[in-house]
């Protein structure tokens, strides 16, 4: 980071943060805070007292500056005094606030479906790297800086292809790994690249010669988001978090997740157990069990006779339950959303997720549980009293006579 006209103070400090190695990104962060902090003081930053920095955070406070930035502000302030004044004494005057700890907003599947049909053209720039974004989990800074080589290099063409990777070099924190990239992705990827040819750059801005600007792309989700009519006050950095989400209600291991996010610690990953609906509402309370217990002692206690079991052995819905998490990860990218949407729905059908009535007795306390249906018109189990209605009516049209199917070929000069 190079500034001309600058002061002894402020070039010791950058000089400072070189030596520590810190990105620029960062450094032009602590000389804007320490900056706002001399200009609340009035004087250079390295007279400051203890009072003043009281001051400070108490004017801060007042003005209802978020925790976040609060603390930004300190940890600056603390690398000024502690490293570039040599005055460490001051760091105990110097609090941070609690950071309140809120659930990211997340899209559904469908949501993000809707999205991805909506993102502005020319061309398909923007939905290739939205959709990178969300097939990949990368950050918005991660996605622009993407070069050609990261998804197909040259000199791998097959290798890297077939292993089905994308290359984020320079991540946060200055690390590198591997992101997946699914067939799906990969498909847009290539028609992308057929349609516009970048080269260098996988998003180039403008000029070509410097990559896509975070701010652009963020602008592009925001259109698309409007255009798709969705309400939830979502950024481009909900895309990560939906894919993080989905991964782990497919019932994907939460490291393997931190793995792709490029997670440090796991603490990170696991704030996505909070926002697995899916994941949540699949979960049996221990109510329930009790609940069942009682409601079993119950019928003993009155001799009520049990119900015949009309439901048969294995349904469907049975089959999806037990296999249907392992068949979509096996077939991944392959499943359309109408394929995923039918399952769910069967899946769901007639069980706590959707919802029910309870039909009770009054006298002898006897009550039943009766859960709601998915009304999917693809479910055996929704439609099949209606097909059985539909086939009896089609046969009380019969005429009571034998019926014969019989087939025969119209002569030329009849059928013209």
């Amino acid at each position: 980071m190079e500034e001309k006209n600058t002061t002894p103070l402020r070039q010791r400090m950058i000089e400072d943060m070189n030596i520590r190695g810190l990105c620029e990104k960062t450094q032009k962060a602590h000389i804007r805070n320490v900056k706002h902090f001399a200009s609340f003081l009035g004087r250079p930053p390295d007279t400051a007292t203890p009072e003043d920095l009281r001051s400070y955070q108490l004017r801060m406070t007042e003005e209802g500056v978020t925790a976040s930035t609060f603390n930004v502000r300190i940890i600056s302030l603390r690398f000024f005094f502690g490293v570039t004044c040599g005055r460490d004494e001051l760091k105990r005057f110097m609090q941070f606030h609690r950071n309140p700890r809120k659930l990211p907003v997340v899209l559904s599947v469908e949501e993000v479906a809707d999205l991805m049909a909506a993102v502005p053209g020319p061309g398909l720039k923007y939905r290739a790297a939205l959709g990178i974004s969300y097939g990949a989990g990368l950050r918005a800074s991660e996605v622009c800086n993407l070069k050609v080589k990261d998804i197909v290099p040259v000199a791998r063409l097959r290798h890297e292809s077939d292993r089905m990777l994308i290359h984020v070099d320079d991540g946060k924190g200055g690390r590198d790994r591997k992101a997946m990239l699914s067939p799906s992705l990969l498909d847009l990827l290539r028609d992308y690249w057929r349609e516009s040819r970048p080269e260098g750059w996988l998003f180039p801005g403008k000029p070509k010669i410097n990559p896509l600007s975070p701010r652009q792309l963020n602008r592009a989700f925001t259109s698309a988001k409007h255009m798709a009519g969705i309400k939830k006050a979502a950024t481009l950095h909900t895309l990560r978090h939906s894919f993080a989400t989905h991964l782990l209600e497919a019932n994907t291991d939460v490291r393997v997740i931190q793995v792709l996010l490029g997670h440090a610690k796991l603490t990170a990953t696991a704030r996505y157990t909070h926002v697995a609906t899916k994941t949540i509402r699949g979960t049996v309370s221990p109510f329930e069990q009790m609940k069942l217990l009682q409601d079993e002692t119950l019928r003993r206690g009155l001799e009520y006779p049990p119900k015949p079991v009309s439901r048969p052995r294995l349904e469907i819905a049975d089959i999806f339950r037990a296999h249907g998490p392992a068949w979509r990860r096996t077939n991944a990218g392959h499943v359309s959303l109408s394929q995923l949407k039918v399952m769910s729905a069967i899946e769901a059908c007639r069980t706590e997720a959707l919802g029910g009535h309870v039909a009770g007795c009054a006298k002898c306390g006897h009550h039943d549980v009766a859960y709601n249906s998915c009304k999917n018109r693809h479910c055996p189990k929704c439609q099949g009293p209606a097909a059985r209605e539909w086939l009896a009516a089609r046969q009380a049209e019969l005429l009571p006579v034998p019926y014969f199917h019989v087939v025969f070929t119209v002569p030329a000069e009849i059928a013209d």
